[in-house]
């Protein structure tokens, strides 16, 4: 299987950065990185890249090479922005073309939900937009925006390299499950959430019981589902209701 992994935009691209001067493309060439290094753990997959680290590539120069290369699946990735000052729009969307070919919307959808168990960001679903590289590309397509530049904690997670890990993964993990890929019989363990430590003599004696809330979320059934990971992890878990 072919897959093409778009980092958008460039580092000289005008604007595209946040409010205190980090650029898109560091974000996305990021996660396209680490999503090729898990890539490269499944048979019979091959990753390209459209963009470049040494120029601005044009939109249609990355759809042409898409299409002159043939590949199964484009997956853009971006970080969002809201105007152009601080505020508090934030979230997950994953855009497919108009039409919602079956296989992209499909695959829009496991990265959608994907991304918001493992951030616990919002929620913005899964969209259509008449976006170049969703319009020009001949094979399914899926833009994916992972947070906003122009939320102040947002842009905390975009710039750290654990959470572009965690994209990464997010972004991985749909692909295999939407196209069945098969990993190879040495590749690296698919990486699982740490057991919970065991109470120390001394922390049983105070007083009080200390909570960690690991998401919260409008849609029951991603509660459900985060949940029910944390507890194949060994970790005790309860949903509360607000």
């Amino acid at each position: 299987m072919k897959i093409m992994l778009d980092a958008g935009h460039g580092y000289n691209t005008p604007g595209k950065r946040s409010p205190d001067g980090m650029r898109e493309y560091e974000f996305n060439r990021a996660v396209a990185n680490y999503a090729r290094q898990l890539l490269a753990n499944y048979k019979n997959v091959t990753v390209s890249f459209s963009h470049s680290d040494q120029r601005d590539v044009s939109l249609k120069a990355r759809t042409d090479k898409a299409n002159s290369l043939n590949v199964d699946i484009f997956v853009s990735i971006h970080a969002n922005a809201f105007g152009g000052g601080w505020n508090n729009v934030g979230g997950i969307e994953t855009f497919v073309y108009p039409t919602r070919p079956p296989v992209a919307y499909q695959l829009a959808q496991k990265i959608q939900r994907n991304l918001v168990i493992s951030t616990g960001l919002d929620n913005r679903d899964v969209k259509t937009a008449d976006f170049h590289v969703l319009r020009e590309t001949k094979m399914d397509a899926v833009l994916v925006e992972c947070g906003f530049m122009t939320n102040r904690n947002e842009i905390k997670l975009l710039r750290s390299e654990t959470y572009r890990r965690t994209i990464a993964e997010g972004i991985v993990k749909a692909l295999a499950e939407q196209f069945n890929l098969q990993r190879k019989a040495n590749a690296a363990p698919a990486p699982a959430p740490a057991p919970p430590p065991a109470k120390s003599p001394a922390a049983a004696k105070k007083d009080g019981l200390y909570k960690v809330q690991a998401g919260a979320f409008e849609n029951e059934e991603n509660a459900k589902e985060l949940a029910e990971r944390l507890r194949k992890a060994g970790f005790d878990v309860y949903i509360d209701q607000e």
